[in-house]
C-alpha cells in the first residue's frame, strides 16, 4: 500500500463474515473458521486491497447475523461487508440481517483452497468445502431480497479476484466518504444553466452529502484575514513546484497576482477545513469582493483530493470528491473536466476538454506552469493559473444529470493523447482524448443520454469501480464502451428508463 493509501484508508476496514451452520458439530464449525481467517488474510495481505479485512466470527443462526449486521452499520471504521458461505448455510436466517445491512455487500463465491486433491476426497471433505452449494443458497436470498450487492467469484489467491475485491473496497470507500460529505457552495449555479440544476434533498436521501451555500463574503471575510506568513510559505511552493516567468516571482511586475491565488488558497483552505467540509464550488458570475476567480487555488485543493465544480456544479463537485477518495494510491489522475471543442478533421476525431482554469493537475503529463492571463468573462482581474496538458492514458469521463424522476450517470470510456500540435495560445489546462468505441457512437450516445456538459476525468478509476459504486447507491449507470453500438444503447436506455419506474414503487 502506497502512502497516499495509507492517509486515505487510514482506519477503514471491511468486515469478512463467514456462513455455516450448527449442525455440522463444533470441529467442523473449527475447520472452517480456522480455513476462513486463511482466506480473510489473503486479501487483508493484497497490496489490490486498500483497506484492511477483519475477519469476524463464523455465522451460524438468525441473531448473530443480525447483531453483526447492526454492529457493521453503527461501526464508523467498517465501510462494507465481504460475506462467503463456507459450507451450507440455510439462507431464511439471513433474511433480517440483510434486510438491517446499510453499508456495501460484496458476495464472495470462493473456496479455501484451489485445487481439489482427488485421491483423497470424501463426504467429510464434501461437507466442509461446500461453498459452490452454499453460496447458490444465499446469491438465491440476495436476488429474492432485492440486495443491491457485487459479486465476485473464483480463489483469492488469484491476481484478478483480489483486483475485483479491491475495486469493490474502493467503491465503498468512496461510498462512505459521501455519506459523510458536507459541500460549500460559494454562491448560487450560472444563471439560466440546466444541467447543473438538481436535487438536493434527493441528493442527500439517496447519497448522504450535505450541500448548502454560503455568501461568497464569508470566504472574503477569511481571505482579507490571511496573514503575509502563511501567503509566503505557499507562494514558496509554487516557487519549489511549477515554472513561471520572473515576473511572478517575487519582486516581479505581476507577482501580486499569484499572491492573492495564494492568498485565497489559504483562506479556502482553512474555510474548507475548520467546517469539515470535502467539497466545494464557485461562480463567477458571482464574485462578491473577490479580486479574481479563484483558479490556481482551487487546482491545488483539488490536487489534495477536494472535490470541486464550476459555475454552482454541485452534482460533479460531490461526484470529484467521492472518485477521488476511491482513486486514492492509484497511478495517474482525476479531475474536474468540462468538453469544450473538436478535432473533427482527424483520422480519429478528437475532443478538447478543458476550463476556464480549474483543471486538477494529477492529470498533468508534464511539469504545470504558473501563468498570469485575461480571463475575459466575470469582471476581475487577471487571475493565476497552473497551465499543462494531461498526460496520455486510458481513462473515462463521467458526468451527473437529475431526470428529474431520478439521477443518471453517464460514463465513456477514453483514450488520453497527447494534443495533435503544440497550444501555444491556449493558457488553461487542458486534456485531449478520443472517445471508445469512436466518436459518432459515443457523442451520438452521451447527448441521447441526457449527460451533462461537466464532467469527471480520471485516468486512475475505471468501470469496475463506477460499477460498483452505482449498485452501492442504487443509481443508473449509463456506459458507453468499447462494445457499445447505436442500437444497443437505445435498447439499453428504454430498458433502464422502464427499469428505473419500476423500481421506484418497489
Amino acid at each position: 500500500m502506497t502512502k497516499e493509501q495509507e492517509v486515505a484508508f487510514d482506519g477503514l476496514e471491511v468486515w469478512f463474515l463467514t456462513g455455516s451452520q450448527g449442525l455440522y458439530g463444533e470441529e467442523t464449525l473449527q475447520q472452517v473458521a480456522g480455513q476462513s481467517q486463511r482466506v480473510a488474510a489473503v486479501l487483508d495481505d493484497a497490496d489490490a486491497v486498500p483497506v484492511r479485512v477483519v475477519w469476524k466470527p463464523v455465522l451460524t443462526d438468525a441473531g448473530g447475523i443480525r447483531r453483526i449486521m447492526g454492529e457493521a452499520n453503527e461501526d464508523p471504521a467498517c465501510i462494507g461487508v465481504i460475506t462467503w458461505m463456507h459450507t451450507f448455510s440455510p439462507a431464511k436466517m439471513w433474511i433480517s440481517g440483510l434486510d438491517a445491512l446499510r453499508k456495501p455487500l460484496l458476495h464472495l463465491h470462493t473456496q479455501a483452497d484451489a485445487a481439489l486433491p482427488w485421491a483423497t476426497i470424501d463426504m467429510d471433505f464434501m461437507n466442509l468445502n461446500q461453498a459452490a452449494h452454499g453460496d447458490r443458497e444465499y446469491g438465491f436470498m440476495l436476488t429474492r431480497l432485492r440486495t443491491p450487492r457485487t459479486t465476485v467469484a473464483g480463489h483469492v489467491g488469484k491476481p484478478r479476484v483480489q483486483a475485483r475485491v479491491g475495486s469493490w473496497a474502493r467503491a465503498a470507500a468512496g461510498a462512505a466518504a459521501a455519506r459523510g460529505l458536507r459541500l460549500a457552495r460559494f454562491g448560487d449555479n450560472m444563471r439560466n444553466v440546466a444541467v447543473t440544476e438538481g436535487d438536493k434533498v434527493e441528493a442527500e436521501i439517496r447519497f448522504g452529502m450535505s450541500v448548502n451555500t454560503w455568501g461568497v463574503n464569508d470566504l472574503v471575510e477569511v481571505v482579507d484575514t490571511v496573514g503575509d506568513a502563511a501567503v509566503d510559505a505557499v507562494v514558496a511552493e509554487y516557487g519549489d513546484l511549477y515554472d513561471m516567468d520572473d515576473d511572478l516571482r517575487p519582486g516581479g511586475a505581476r507577482h501580486d497576482s499569484v499572491r492573492y491565488q495564494a492568498r485565497v488558497e489559504v483562506a479556502l483552505r482553512s474555510f474548507l477545513t475548520d467546517g469539515g467540509f470535502g467539497a466545494f464550488t464557485t461562480n463567477f458570475e458571482d464574485l462578491g469582493g473577490l479580486r479574481q476567480l479563484p483558479g490556481l487555488a482551487v487546482q491545488r485543493l483539488m490536487a489534495d483530493g477536494y472535490g470541486f465544480g464550476g459555475e454552482g456544479d454541485w452534482k460533479t463537485s460531490a461526484l470529484l470528491r467521492v472518485l477521488k477518495v476511491a482513486a486514492a494510491g492509484l497511478p495517474g489522475g482525476t479531475s474536474f473536466m468540462e468538453d469544450y471543442t473538436y478535432d473533427l478533421a482527424a483520422d480519429t476525431p478528437r475532443i478538447l476538454g478543458a476550463h476556464m482554469l480549474e483543471v486538477c493537475p494529477t492529470i498533468a503529463g508534464e511539469r504545470p506552469r504558473l501563468e498570469v492571463h485575461p480571463l475575459g468573462i466575470g469582471g476581475r482581474e487577471d487571475p493565476a493559473r497552473l497551465v499543462f496538458s494531461a498526460a496520455p492514458a486510458a481513462g473515462i469521463t463521467v458526468g451527473w444529470s437529475d431526470l428529474g424522476d431520478r439521477f443518471r450517470w453517464v460514463a465513456n470510456e477514453i483514450d488520453v493523447v497527447a494534443p495533435s500540435e503544440p497550444l501555444p495560445n491556449l493558457p488553461v489546462a487542458r486534456a485531449v482524448w478520443e472517445p471508445r468505441p469512436d466518436f459518432e457512437t459515443a457523442t451520438e450516445g452521451w447527448l441521447t443520454a441526457g449527460g451533462p456538459h461537466h464532467t469527471v476525468l480520471s485516468t486512475q478509476l475505471g468501470a469496475d469501480e463506477l460499477t460498483d459504486l452505482a449498485e452501492v447507491f442504487g443509481t443508473e449507470l449509463v456506459l458507453i464502451d468499447a462494445d457499445t453500438t447505436r442500437r444497443s444503447l437505445a435498447q439499453e436506455l428504454r430498458w433502464s428508463a422502464a427499469y428505473q419506474r419500476l423500481a421506484q414503487r418497489l
